[in-house]
């Protein structure tokens, strides 16, 4: 027998009293805290109940009653449907006062560890049209918001094609984007020419749940340089088809400098185990920061935050405290960009990256630069970072470390300790993984500066910097 569903309570009334994880902000009804996303603290909300635990609930704010007095107005048409920059309707003074706690209380509540003043936040002087990199879908599953299902509209297979962002939550369903904020309008133009001349010429849109439909995937990455990268995955699509596609992106957009594709039959969408098939110009593009050129490919991690990044690095390199005279470790280097930074400051870097393609660029951009003076390994970093690996190498005067959000796996931590560097620079896009591992090391090492930079603007993320010393 089924059980039978609750009927939620709505609330009347009741105050956003402050900000929550993941974008989301937080009601206090006698002791049960509410999580509800799109609202300020300082609102006065009537708040329906979704979801509730023991410990904690969710909702949703059915009507604003009152605004507060720090809500600014949604700049986005896809505000509130999309999922992304939920935090647009904050100033950003605001935003950058909320990251800074967040920061403070993921080292204090989770680390517990003796912290020191933690400087203030450097804030992103862009804070739209910020990003280099953005990934589209198509499907033939729009979602369609609750006014256009009220308003009773039908749609044809065509109209139901979509190429943008999949929707919180559901899978197989994609919000069509017009525009978005949040890279170089050339990529709302380069997306919506390709959906126009996509719906206009036949081609099917990917259906994920019964894996079939032409097109899947597109990417663009643009880079502070000019140039231009736009990937599009295929499906199944006839050759004749694709060629058509691809010579129509070319002609339209001539300053793409790097137009590839990728043909992907598998059940995921990942790319970095598919082959990157060029067809016009080159298979990558080029950042540069401080008269050094960094060559991104298709599969290649690069902040995506170019100018932010160089905000960044310098605050890493200026935590290493580099003579000339160190023998630097750069965990998870990627593309070897902080590695390659600092090389001019260190006597030799070693670079650490699970990605083969991504340590074949750093050792690029290395001999690119002029830079003789790095060493790069691909590998699973608790395979490659062992005793031995020190042993062989020798002992690192700093180790400076930027994993995935994740964070660090206890063999590396165990293994960071063993080669006992001096000052370990710790670079993260999670806070919360980031305190797990500091009081891991805490008994070996004592953090002495704290630096978040804010690389995602009107979203909750935000990078922290952290320098450790041997105690």
């Amino acid at each position: 027998m089924a059980r039978k569903k609750k009927n939620l309570p709505l609330l009347e009334h009741v105050e956003v009293v402050d900000i929550a994880a993941e974008g989301k902000a937080i009601v206090k009804v006698d002791d049960m805290v509410v999580f509800v996303p799109y609202v300020v603290p300082g609102d006065i909300i009537d708040l329906q109940i979704t979801r509730k635990k023991n410990r904690y609930a969710e909702g949703r704010a059915e009507r604003i009653v009152k605004d507060s007095p720090v809500r600014v107005e949604a700049f986005c048409e896809h505000f509130g449907t999309c999922g992304g920059c939920k935090w647009q309707i904050l100033p950003y003074s605001e935003q950058l006062k909320y990251k800074q706690k967040q920061v403070t209380d993921n080292l204090t509540r989770i680390g517990k560890i003796a912290l020191p003043e933690i400087s203030p936040i450097l804030g992103s002087e862009k804070t739209v049209f910020y990003r280099n990199k953005l990934e589209f879908s198509f499907s033939n599953k729009k979602w369609l918001t609750q006014e256009v299902v009220n308003s009773g509209e039908s749609f044809n297979n065509m109209q139901m094609n979509a190429l943008g962002f999949h929707i919180p939550g559901r899978f197989d369903k994609v919000l069509d984007i017009n525009k978005c904020w949040l890279q170089d309008d050339v990529s709302n133009q380069i997306r919506n020419f390709i959906r126009r001349y996509a719906i206009d010429h036949d081609y099917t849109f990917f259906d994920l749940r019964n894996r079939e439909g032409m097109l899947r995937n597109m990417f663009v990455r643009t880079s502070t340089t000019g140039e231009l990268m736009v990937i599009i995955v295929f499906y199944q699509c006839p050759a004749d088809k694709r060629a058509t596609l691809l010579d129509a992106v070319g002609r339209e957009f001539p300053q793409i400098t790097s137009l590839l594709y990728i043909l992907n039959e598998k059940a995921n969408d990942t790319i970095t185990d598919q082959e990157v098939l060029t067809w016009k110009g080159n298979d990558f593009i080029y950042e540069e920061m401080e008269g050094l050129r960094f060559k991104i490919g298709p599969k290649s991690f690069y902040q995506t935050n170019s100018e932010q990044a160089y905000n960044l690095y310098k605050v890493a390199r200026e935590f290493a405290g580099l003579t000339g005279s160190e023998l630097v470790y750069d965990l998870y280097t990627g593309t070897g960009t902080i590695a390659n930074f600092v090389a001019r400051q260190a006597k030799q870097v070693i670079g650490i990256e699970y990605v083969e393609e991504a340590i074949e660029d750093a050792k690029a951009n290395a001999a690119a630069n002029g830079i003789g003076n790095t060493l790069f390994y691909a590998g699973d970093m608790k395979n490659i970072l062992t005793q031995d690996f020190i042993n062989e190498h020798g002992r690192p005067d700093v180790i400076i470390t930027d994993p995935p959000r994740a964070g660090m796996h206890d063999d590396v931590i165990e293994t960071i300790l063993f080669a006992s560097p001096e000052r370990i620079v710790y670079v993260s896009c999670n806070p919360a993984t980031q305190a797990r591992d500091l009081s891991l090391l805490d008994a070996k090492y004592k953090v002495v500066k704290v630096q978040s930079v804010d690389m995602f603007p009107h979203t909750h993320h935000v990078e922290n910097v952290v320098l450790l010393e041997k105690r």
